[in-house]
């Protein structure tokens, strides 16, 4: 089992920055591997000018995922970026008088 005090990765709770963060990783995992997809997929067009119906329809599909993708993790970073800042402010009086 378990260390007495210790909890399983499983039981474990996350604040609602970390949830953040993460939903902000996978964003940028889907914006990135959907760009590169898009990137694979117009080159294959290109190079081998596919006939079959079902790739012209395939083949733009990673484009727009990409193309929505981005607004999405745009609107999660700057509310990732904007919880950590309103974390930071509470201490930045105290390290004024500090300074002083």
């Amino acid at each position: 089992m378990s260390e007495p005090g210790r909890t399983l990765p499983s039981c474990r709770t996350s604040a609602p920055s970390d949830r953040l963060a993460r939903g902000v990783r996978y964003t940028g995992r889907l914006m990135c591997w959907s760009l590169a997809t898009g990137m694979a997929t117009a080159a294959t067009d290109l190079v081998l000018e596919t006939q079959a119906t079902w790739w012209n329809a395939l083949w733009p599909a990673p484009w727009y995922l990409t193309g929505l993708s981005i607004p999405l993790w745009a609107l999660l970073r700057a509310r990732e970026k904007a919880a950590q800042q309103s974390d930071g402010d509470d201490d930045f009086p105290e390290q004024l008088e500090k300074a002083a």
